[in-house]
């Protein structure tokens, strides 16, 4: 899409965003940079993506960065992005520069604890995936060989380990998260902001965890919603 092509009251919001002094551009990397596809492992970010990011990130005070419920390992990996973006991967716990979570005895065995029962849940359910990260562990359930297979395990994750004491939930498209620290999209932008001193940031998000991240918008920021709803 050129500039031409965009909304009129998008188009002014942009131009007047440029003229900050110190801009922050943020983006969700699965249904914004990469189309949402059937298995996660091949979710590659479109090439104009990459390249706008990168020539973003080349500009007189400006950052780009990826904020992704993806491990920073994974997101690294998969993504490929330059350098120059900065790489912020579960939901906030972990950042590439500045900021890491680290983990006292007792989130340590919380997360075993998650992990096991998860495992349980997920026995024998037909597509249903875990994904353990550092400081959380996913359930996926895109891949599950029925709708209600998948319905069936969430149900059984909210009902069970999503009550237990210090654990933090986060749901998504055909995902529940739980983590054992206190992290959202919203907390890694204002992070980043501060981090390198931006005076106004952009967002641009798809998934019900990226409206943390819109909620924290204020002033001359802007956030962009990618797809319908």
């Amino acid at each position: 899409m050129t500039a031409e092509a965009l909304p009129a009251e998008l188009r002014r919001a942009i131009v007047q965003l440029a003229r900050t002094p110190r801009l922050l551009v943020a983006s969700d990397y699965d249904g914004t940079l990469a189309p949402i596809v059937a298995d996660p492992e091949q979710a590659r970010p479109l090439p104009e993506s990459v390249n706008a990011l990168r020539s973003l990130a080349s500009l007189h005070e400006t950052t780009s960065a990826v904020i992704s419920g993806r491990a920073l390992r994974d997101l690294a990996t998969l993504s490929r992005l330059p350098g120059e973006v900065h790489l912020v991967g579960s939901h906030g716990s972990e950042f590439d520069v500045g900021f890491v979570h680290a983990l006292d005895a007792n989130a340590k065995a919380l997360l075993r604890r998650i992990e096991a029962e998860l495992e349980e849940i997920a026995d024998g359910q037909e597509g249903v995936q875990l994904e353990v990260k550092p400081a959380s562990v996913a359930v996926h359930v895109r891949r599950a060989a029925s709708e209600a297979i998948g319905e069936a395990v969430l149900t059984a994750v909210r009902s069970g380990p999503c009550t237990w004491e210090g654990v933090q939930v986060t749901e998504g498209k055909a995902v529940i998260e739980l983590a054992v620290v206190e992290t959202n999209k919203g907390q890694a932008l204002d992070i980043l902001r501060h981090q390198v001193g931006a005076t106004a940031a952009i967002f641009l998000g798809d998934d019900v965890t990226d409206e943390k991240a819109f909620a924290r918008l204020s002033g001359p920021d802007v956030g962009i919603r990618v797809g319908a709803g």
